[in-house]
């Protein structure tokens, strides 16, 4: 066994193999751009070695970087995790020249399985059914158009060397797969360092469904159950789930076996993914394989009991596999949601700065539930704009898929991340879905359930309720609070607050009396339901935890000018607490209404300017492209919403922007 690796990566991945490495008593180095100086990575490993400036290419990518820090640091082997030079034929090589071991597949299967375009040939050779498409390089725009219409739209358009949702683009019509083939292939170059890409016919209403595979140097290989990886937006994963509530046990041991025998047939010899697109009649066709470690694995592990960083090692050290195929034994359910860097309410647009709170649910048994999370950042982290916008992976199991969704909306209400915007709303919202919570998926889910975008919901029901009753617990705190200040003109034991109360929440107007009862706080409401509410939250915590009506509940709470914000199970809205008197006088008040920007393109989120694609005195129609903006290593086409005419143009190429900052202004 290794005495030392380095680990060839950032970000929460890093951080999840030191710990697998520290259980097995193995010394860890860690590498770090100048973006990363003081990541957690950094500090969780034993040794860190500086690799070059904040872009990747100038580090994370540079492999002769990462082989001086091994040498340097005399670690025998590197795991690469995922993203970067996980799937790159060269990395493996170059270890091996330099006398260090990779904690990966060899060589040879990543040159077969690794490039899409190769690891479709190899299944077509195999006998493996695929999806329509050619699998040759296309050099230009006009190539790809002519494959596109000879398959039939729509098609989808993919790096070859591609992961992550990076370098992909869904098609209609053929100036979409002009558009998107450029796209594509810039995301793809700055990305993967790798510009080749390809087209096939995109499967209508498909699910996707990936079996996780384990091989050792001695010829063995196993599957580990799938993973339902329907739920994606940009062709990104967002939420992952095993097993899968499409599959019976036949259509699992058929894919298993293929997914084992495709591995097999290219002599895989470490963790890999073999992922199918699925109708929804259970059919399924090859789509890739990932030959490194998927980023939800987790769920993978929550449902085997295994560490599959734990085996990567293990076989990459030539051990053979511990376990055959009759010994894997699924159990429970696991979700998994992935903490993104985003503003779902402006079409999920990057966003970064510093987490000011960075407050994730308590990790470990909970109930009959189990939490996880996986994270590399901590409160004061900067989320930068140089890599991927992922902030955490929170994971749930139980015995059950409907209690690993509740488990796994009780910790998005308890995870409090202040300083930039994120996407927990949205992914609370996710889970209190009846469409996601029947298992009727499909990859095409968020944009048929979200087709406008993503607004929190108001509270409607017993989560409007609940929320009121909450409003009005904090609001009778804090005036027990009051009470005990001391040095008041009049005696604080003459003093009653009225009991009578008029909850705002939102537009919603609830009447309720409060009044302390046995410690907690009973909120009666005019419509004869009565809420006790009891917590051991204290003003200023940014989640309110505790127990309402009989039922635990996490609630997150931000302080307002007399009220305060509420967000739980998806929804939010502002609250304030009034007696009936200054509930009649507050909605005199008359509101003031934000100011428009009509006449102005603004960056939507802190960004680098790829292009500027008019300019001054142009007119543009509704739709037109106006500008290319970069962020978090995904390209964002700006388009004019109206009818106009260009008068300035405010930003050129290479420009940093702010977020909300002007590109151009129309006449």
């Amino acid at each position: 066994m290794f005495e030392k690796i380095l680990i060839a990566n950032r970000g929460e991945i890093a951080c999840r193999i030191i710990k697998t490495a520290r259980r097995m008593g193995i010394k860890t180095v860690a590498v770090y751009s100048d973006a990363d100086r003081d990541a957690v990575h950094v500090a969780m490993a034993d040794e860190a070695v500086p690799i070059g400036p904040a872009p990747a290419a100038q580090s994370y990518l540079v492999i002769e970087k990462i082989i001086a820090a091994c040498k340097a640091t005399g670690a025998q082997a590197v795991h690469p995790g995922y993203g970067f030079l996980s799937e790159r034929e060269a990395f493996p090589k170059a270890l091996a020249e330099a006398g260090i071991v990779f904690i990966g597949p060899n060589p040879g299967a990543i040159a077969a399985m690794g490039d899409k375009i190769e690891s479709k040939k190899a299944a077509s050779a195999a006998k493996v059914s695929t999806v329509p498409g050619f699998l040759g390089v296309i050099e230009s725009p006009e190539h790809a158009v002519t494959i596109a219409d000879e398959i039939g739209y729509p098609v989808m358009i993919k790096a070859s060397a591609g992961g992550g949702g990076k370098g992909m683009r869904i098609a209609h019509s053929a100036g979409e797969v002009a558009e998107g083939f450029a796209r594509a292939r810039s995301e793809a170059a700055s990305s993967f360092g790798d510009d080749r890409v390809f087209v096939e016919k995109f499967i209508t209403d498909p699910r996707h469904i990936e079996i996780q595979v384990i091989g050792d140097k001695h010829g063995n290989v196993i599957y580990l159950g799938e993973r339902e990886c329907s739920i994606q937006r940009r062709n990104q994963k967002v939420i992952e789930e095993a097993p899968s509530p499409l599959l019976d046990a036949e259509t699992r041991r058929r894919m298993g076996e293929q997914a084992v025998a495709l591995a097999k047939a290219v002599n895989y010899d470490s963790a890999g993914t073999v992922e199918f697109v699925a109708g929804q009649d259970k059919s399924f066709y090859f789509l890739e394989m990932n030959t490194r470690l998927q980023v939800e694995h987790p769920v993978t592990e929550m449902i085997t009991g295994l560490d599959l960083v734990e085996l990567m090692i293990r076989v990459a050290a030539g051990e053979t596999l511990p376990l055959s195929q009759d010994d894997v034994r699924l159990d429970g359910w696991a979700v998994e949601s992935r903490v993104y860097a985003e503003d779902p309410t402006r079409n999920f647009l990057p966003s970064i700065g510093r987490l000011t709170t960075y407050r994730p649910p308590a990790e470990g048994a909970r109930g009959g539930a189990t939490v996880r999370n996986d994270t590399g950042v901590e409160e004061g982290s900067e989320i930068a704009i140089h890599y991927d916008p992922m902030i955490a992976k929170l994971v749930t199991w139980a015995p059950t898929r409907a209690e690993a969704i509740t488990a796994q909306a009780e910790a998005l209400d308890a995870f409090a991340i202040d300083g930039i915007r994120h996407n927990i709303p949205f992914l609370a919202a996710l889970m209190a879905h009846p469409r996601w919570q029947e298992g009727r998926l499909s990859t095409g889910f968020i944009a048929e359930e979200f087709p406008g975008g993503f607004e929190a919901p108001v509270p409607a029901g017993d989560v409007a309720r609940r929320m009121a009753a909450v409003a009005a617990s904090i609001d009778h705190q804090l005036n027990e609070r009051k009470r005990g200040i001391s040095g008041q003109m009049r005696d604080p034991k003459y003093l009653r607050f009225e009991r009578e109360r008029v909850v705002w929440l939102g537009e919603q107007r609830f009447e309720a009396t409060v009044e302390t009862v046995d410690g907690g706080v009973a909120v009666a409401f005019a419509d004869g339901t009565t809420w006790m509410v009891e917590s051991a939250w204290r003003p200023g915590e940014p989640v309110w935890t505790g127990s309402v009506g009989g039922a635990r509940a996490a609630i997150q709470v931000r302080g307002l000018l007399n009220g305060v914000f509420l967000q739980h199970a998806g929804a939010a809205a502002e609250a304030r607490v009034y007696t009936r008197r200054e509930a009649d006088l507050a909605a005199l008040m008359p509101v003031k209404e934000a100011g428009g920007s009509g006449k102005q393109l603004l960056c939507p989120m802190p960004g680098l300017v790829k292009s500027i694609m008019v300019s001054a005195g142009q007119e543009v129609k509704a739709g037109e492209p106006l500008a290319i903006v970069e962020a978090m290593k995904m390209e964002n086409v700006l388009r004019a919403e109206r009818d106009g005419t260009v008068q300035t143009i405010q930003a050129k190429e290479g420009d940093s922007l702010a977020v909300d900052a002007v590109i151009l202004e129309f006449a």
